[in-house]
């Protein structure tokens, strides 16, 4: 019976990862295809224009959820007056949010020297108050682990953004193609999503439960608030002191390796931290996820983040034309730099769910004093400084994040790194061989298509030569799957 269940636990966990890994993967695959075709019709200057407006939206998104919706997540018992209450608390908040920045946006406009942009703010800063009625689903969502629902919610709105995007660019609105695609997405996702879940919040309100719950979330929240603005500020420095141009190339480098990490870091995360904190008090188990998580991410993005760094130009050239060429230096630095993200999250993810917001933040703090050091003394050297600088916080970051790991979980940090090394050595051999291929002198879209089957071809060929344990993990499950799929057609 304890095999039994320990069998459909395990089933539960894939299930709940693969759905969650569907959404984001089918949401940023039609993002990316949509992105491809827009950034073939809207010059870059549209997408830095966007790019200087989201500086301030991703900053006012954190106090959207305030560490809340984690709060909730990590609370062995919260029920309906927790979530009621967070709900309201939210949703005024991010009320009082939007009107700030409505009545800001000339102010930003002036600032950029943009007048166009006070239009743009407003209509974007709608996002605000839509994510503020959708976050507390969500957290619903996470803590239950319906993640079909996400799924649905999720393609959705991005399905329906992308025919939005695409015609308005067609028929020349330029920017506002890109506006109307970002509200609309949120606005559907949101709806879709309270059309799914069951939950609705009551009219009931608790001060003293709100106060409990700020009590571990703040920490997250000012966490979260020191990561946006970190990241954030070098667009702002990058629009500010250069260029739209210039930021849009950078933004362009960043968007696809970023994608690659952070959706597979959250369909992992979102199944994986309420794993943990149901076990937060049996640390061997804690370590023991942590572990199969950094075997599994590693595994799995790296191989994606060197292909692409390796094979940049023929990518760029096939898929955006050469009008963003200019961003293929700024591509190879940000594969790089995310190569080290799963190592990092998978610790703050333990730690966030042991309760250690202290800690979190603590680390935090740490890490951002010591970027916006490295950030203050790159940006007088040019944009290409600036993406230098985060690829050497992110080794920093790692470091900073694994150690406390050793005391807390017995799972040291060179541990971890062994774990992770393989898979980045096979991965970096991967892509210096086929960086070889453009030699040969083929068009972009032969050279790409060569490169990604002799990449594919020496990355599995690596993992069952030397008998690497997460090819044949994720080998069995897919072929139990397909077992299961066929006994039940017949």
């Amino acid at each position: 019976m304890a095999e039994k269940n320990k069998y459909n636990q395990k089933n539960k966990i894939l299930a709940n990862v693969f759905w969650r890994f569907a959404e984001r993967c089918g949401a940023k695959g039609v993002s990316l295809i949509v992105s491809v075709i827009l950034a073939r019709l809207l010059m870059p200057e549209a997408y830095g224009t966007i790019a200087l407006v989201t500086v301030f939206t991703s900053i006012l998104n954190v106090f959207v959820d305030s560490g809340m919706a984690v709060s909730l997540v990590q609370k062995k018992d919260a029920d309906e007056l927790d979530f009621s209450t967070v709900f309201y608390f939210n949703v005024t908040i991010c009320c009082i949010l939007y009107l700030g920045m409505f009545f800001a946006a000339p102010y930003i406009a002036g600032f950029y020297g943009i007048a166009d942009l006070t239009a743009i703010v407003r209509v974007l800063g709608l996002t605000i108050v839509v994510s503020g009625i959708r976050n507390i689903q969500q957290a619903y969502v996470t803590r239950n682990m319906l993640f079909k629902r996400f799924f649905w919610a999720t393609l959705g709105g991005t399905i329906g953004a992308a025919v939005i995007g695409i015609m308005m660019a067609y028929l020349g609105f330029g920017v506002w193609a890109l506006v109307a695609q970002y509200l609309f997405n949120t606005t559907v996702d949101t709806v879709i999503l309270w059309g799914t879940v069951k939950w609705r919040p009551k009219r009931i309100f608790s001060v003293k439960r709100l106060k409990g719950l700020l009590r571990f979330g703040w920490k997250i929240f000012a966490s979260s608030l020191l990561g946006a603005g970190y990241y954030d500020i070098r667009q702002l420095i990058i629009g500010k002191m250069y260029s739209s141009k210039d930021l849009a190339f950078y933004n362009r480098g960043k968007q696809t390796p970023n994608m690659i990490i952070e959706n597979l870091s959250i369909a992992v995360d979102s199944v994986l931290f309420p794993l943990m904190s149901k076990a937060q008090e049996d640390v061997e188990r804690v370590r023991k996820i942590m572990r199969q998580s950094i075997k599994l991410r590693v595994y799995v993005t790296a191989p994606l983040l060197m292909g692409m760094a390796f094979a940049a130009p023929a990518l760029v050239d096939f898929i955006l034309t050469d009008k963003w060429n200019a961003s293929i230096p700024y591509l190879r630095v940000f594969c790089f730099s995310n190569m080290l993200y799963p190592l990092s999250w998978t610790n703050q993810d333990a730690i966030k769910a042991t309760g250690r917001s202290d800690l979190y933040l603590r680390q935090d703090i740490i890490r951002k004093v010591i970027g916006i050091v490295l950030l203050l003394g790159a940006m007088w050297f040019g944009v290409m400084a600036i993406a230098y600088s985060l690829l050497l916080d992110s080794i920093i970051e790692l470091i900073i994040c694994a150690l406390p790991a050793k005391k807390l979980f017995g799972y040291s940090f060179l541990e971890q790194i062994r774990d992770a090394l393989f898979s980045i050595l096979l991965a970096v051999f991967m892509g210096i061989c086929i960086s070889f291929i453009p030699l040969l002198g083929c068009p972009s879209a032969i050279t790409l298509f060569m490169q990604i089957i002799l990449g594919a071809g020496i990355y599995i060929g690596g993992s069952i030569a030397m008998k690497n344990d997460s090819w044949f993990y994720l080998w069995n499950i897919l072929k139990t799957n397909i077992k299961k799929n066929k006994l039940t057609t017949h």
